[in-house]
């Protein structure tokens, strides 16, 4: 594992139109006959390495199950999926295992914190699954912005800091892609910026690839690119430019 420069020499990262991320007319279906449901349906498309991607869609859309596919959460009934050099799609149980644990960051609308830990013992405890050490839980923190807090227990943190802690904890692993599903559902208009910030500040020290899905538009505004699904279709596929700093944001 690579561990990163400290804070005075680490570089930002740069998106790369190096494809990290392929899918080939991936499908998903849930159940069987009468009952089958069509979750994912002649998915194709490629991600840059270090991108920042927001996925959109209404609920039941199938951005969920998009997310999972890549995450290797869940099989894809058709096509293939490739994230860096793994063939997600055609690994057995053990390797799907390994990739979760050393490639793959997951954050979710709830924070699911061990409320007997400190924030640096959450994250140092992930970090020990992929060989880091206190230095990386610290810096992890410290990226976020929450060095000050390290100390302190889930219970004495408000909910947008427990969410960086969050996210802290998955970039300890210093993921290839990090996957976030509603990160800020549960939160007001200020600490989402402040999570959404934490978020981008942390993928552009470390250079991971984020893939976020919500239904809220508005944090679209914010991505390298936004991809709309529609009734388990990618519908959409748009670059942007320029896009808004997190503190920019309303809804």
């Amino acid at each position: 594992m690579t561990m990163p420069a400290t804070a005075d020499q680490r570089t930002e990262v740069s998106p790369s139109t190096e494809p990290v991320i392929r899918l080939d007319d991936v499908d998903k279906t849930f159940g069987e006959g009468d009952l089958a449901v069509r979750a994912l349906r002649g998915a194709s498309l490629e991600i840059g390495r270090g991108q920042f991607v927001v996925v959109l869609g209404p609920s039941g859309s199938g951005k969920t199950t998009l997310m999972n596919l890549i995450g290797g959460i869940e099989p894809a009934t058709a096509g293939t999926i490739t994230v860096d050099r793994h063939e997600v799609s055609g690994l057995d149980e053990s390797a799907l295992t390994e990739y979760r644990r050393t490639d793959v960051g997951f954050v979710f609308q709830f924070f699911n914190l061990i409320p007997t830990l400190t924030a640096q013992e959450n994250v140092a405890l992930v970090g020990e699954l992929v060989g880091a050490d206190e230095s990386d839980a610290a810096e992890s923190l410290a990226v976020v912005g929450l060095a000050h807090l390290a100390d302190r227990f889930p219970s004495l943190l408000s909910g947008g800091e427990q969410q960086r802690v969050a996210i802290a904890r998955a970039l300890v692993k210093r993921p290839t892609v990090l996957l976030l599903d509603e990160p800020t559902g549960s939160l007001d208009l200020e600490t989402g910026r402040q999570v959404l910030g934490a978020l981008r500040s942390s993928t552009t020290s470390f250079g991971s690839t984020v893939l976020l899905v919500t239904h809220n538009s508005a944090i679209a505004r914010m991505a390298d690119r936004v991809i709309h699904i529609h009734s388990g279709q990618i519908v959409e596929d748009q670059l942007q430019p320029e896009p808004l700093d997190a503190s920019e944001l309303q809804w």
